[in-house]
């Protein structure tokens, strides 16, 4: 009778078994599935010989993956890690044989040179995307952020001398209009973004608090 006692983790067995090659997406995330896939102006029905709608998405989708946006900046020459203004230090300017600007350091924020007019989506359409049928709460819209990799300096200087600034994987949780911020949460491990606690943070609108 022990032969057919199964074992007590039965469901962590059969998460690892892989019978040959799936298109099915074993990672587990907190980001819905349709945000990963991109916006495609096709007909979803579409005369013979036409290429198909979901054939389309699947295409960009997977042509969307190759791109990352440091390795785009890093091929033209920017260091991401320069992009944010620092405060202004004339104790330590660098020479004329360092190859560096003395004169004229980085002073202009990233929001000048911010362009939507080619976006396929609006701020409230990206963040909508986290509605799903039945949730209680708008759940996290992935992207990624120029952060810096101190949080905690990061909050109470982001203009330090001391941070380095990277490209982070992040969850958006909420856009305000008036001030065109949003407001992510970085992913933690396995790109979750969840609390402390291991729980998915939602945004389930203003506090009392604000």
């Amino acid at each position: 009778v022990t032969t057919f006692k199964m074992p007590e983790d039965f469901g962590s067995v059969l998460d690892k078994q892989v019978i040959g090659p799936t298109t099915e997406n074993l990672i587990k995330s907190d980001f819905p599935v349709q945000l990963f896939k991109p916006k495609v102006q096709i007909a979803f029905q579409g005369l013979p010989g036409q290429c198909p709608r979901q054939v389309e998405v699947e295409r960009r989708r997977r042509l969307h993956l190759t791109f990352d946006i440091a390795q785009l900046l890093a091929s033209k020459g920017l260091d991401s890690n320069q992009l944010m203004p620092r405060h202004h230090d004339p104790d330590n300017m660098p020479t004329i044989e360092e190859k560096k600007d003395p004169v004229f350091p980085i002073y202009l924020p990233l929001k000048i040179f911010d362009n939507d007019d080619y976006d396929c989506r609006t701020p409230e359409e990206w963040i909508s995307l986290g509605l799903e049928p039945g949730s209680h709460g708008r759940r996290p819209v992935p992207g990624k952020a120029l952060l810096p990799t101190d949080d905690v300096l990061g909050h109470e200087d982001p203009k330090s001398q001391k941070l380095i600034y990277r490209w982070i994987d992040v969850g958006v949780l909420d856009y305000d209009k008036k001030t065109e911020l949003y407001l992510v949460h970085k992913t933690g491990k396995n790109g979750l973004v969840q609390d402390e606690e291991g729980r998915l943070i939602l945004n389930r609108g203003i506090t009392p608090e604000g």
